[in-house]
C-alpha cells in the first residue's frame, strides 16, 4: 500500500482488507498501514495565538485529503506569556522553527507558519499560498520502509542525497492524531479548538549518508502518552541546522498493533 495516503491505508485496515492472523498477521497489518508521503508540511502554531485557528483548520483539511502530504503540528511555547500555556507546546519545536529561519537567512519566526519540505515558509492561514508552495515542492530522493515488530521500530532508508549534501538526519516522530482543547485564557479564551497530527516528540535515530541503511530503535519509545501515529523524516542537515526534507514515512501503529 506504499503510495496511498495514510488515511486510505487506515481505512483499508479498518474495513478488513488486511487479514490478521496471529503475530505474523499483526506485523503484516502494521506494514500495510504504512504510507510514504511525498511532501511534508510543518505548522508552527500556538493555542495562545488568535491568528492560528484558521491555520489549524487548514491543517485538518490537508490531513483529510487524499494526497501524498504529511501535515504535522509543531506547537511553540513563545506565546505562553500572553496568559495561556499551550498544552502541547515544546521548546524543541520553537528552536526548530528558529533554526529554519536562521538557515534561510530571513529570521522570519511567526505563527501560524507552515514550512514545506523543510524549506519554503508560508503564512499558515493563506490556503492558496500554501497549496502553491506544495505544488512547487521538489520530489523526494529517499525511500523509507517503516516496520514495527514486537520489540523494534525499524526504518530502512534507500536513495540518494541531493547534490552538495553530505548527510541527512533520520528523525522519529511520535504523533497524537487529534485532540480538542478548551482555551481558558489568552487571545483565544473561551474557544474550543481541534488539533490534528500533533507532534509530541521528535528525536534523531541516526545519520544517513546515502545508499541502503537500516535504523532501529526500541518499540518502547512508542508506549508513551497513548500516541497513535508515528513518522520518519529524512532531513538534510549541517552545522547551520535542519534543511530540506527528502523522504518520509508514516504509520498508524496503534490501529495495527
Amino acid at each position: 500500500m506504499v503510495g496511498l495516503s495514510y488515511r486510505k491505508a487506515r481505512k483499508a485496515f479498518r474495513t478488513g482488507i488486511v487479514v490478521i492472523a496471529g503475530i505474523a498477521g499483526s506485523i503484516a497489518a502494521m506494514q500495510a498501514a504504512v504510507a510514504q508521503p511525498q511532501k511534508v508540511v510543518e505548522l508552527f502554531t500556538s493555542q495562545g495565538c488568535s491568528s492560528c485557528p484558521p491555520a489549524d483548520q487548514l491543517a485538518e483539511r490537508l490531513v483529510e485529503e487524499d494526497k501524498d502530504v504529511l501535515t504535522v503540528l509543531m506547537p511553540v511555547d513563545y506565546w505562553d506569556y500572553l496568559g495561556w500555556k499551550d498544552t502541547f507546546a515544546s521548546p524543541v519545536h520553537s528552536q526548530r522553527q528558529r533554526s529554519y529561519a536562521t538557515r534561510r537567512g530571513d529570521r522570519s519566526v511567526y505563527t501560524p507558519q507552515m514550512v514545506i519540505n523543510g524549506e519554503e515558509h508560508v503564512v499558515g492561514s493563506r490556503e492558496r499560498e500554501v497549496r502553491a508552495a506544495l505544488n512547487r515542492a521538489e520530489p523526494f530522493t529517499a525511500d523509507v520502509d517503516l516496520t514495527i515488530s514486537d520489540m523494534v521500530v525499524q526504518a530502512k532508508v534507500d536513495g540518494t542525497l541531493p547534490s552538495g549534501a553530505k548527510m541527512a538526519t533520520v528523525y522519529f516522530l511520535r504523533i497524537e492524531d487529534e485532540a480538542t482543547v478548551e482555551i481558558g485564557r489568552g487571545e483565544n479564551a473561551g474557544r474550543q479548538i481541534k488539533y490534528v497530527n500533533i507532534v509530541r516528540n521528535l528525536e534523531p535515530m541516526g545519520v544517513w549518508e546515502g545508499g541502503s541503511v537500516t535504523f532501529r530503535m526500541p518499540k518502547s519509545k512508542l508506549m508513551l502518552k497513548g500516541d497513535a501515529r508515528c513518522a520518519i523524516l529524512i532531513q538534510v542537515e549541517d552545522r547551520d541546522g535542519p534543511g530540506k526534507i527528502i523522504g518520509a514515512a508514516v504509520m498508524d501503529w496503534q490501529d495495527a498493533s
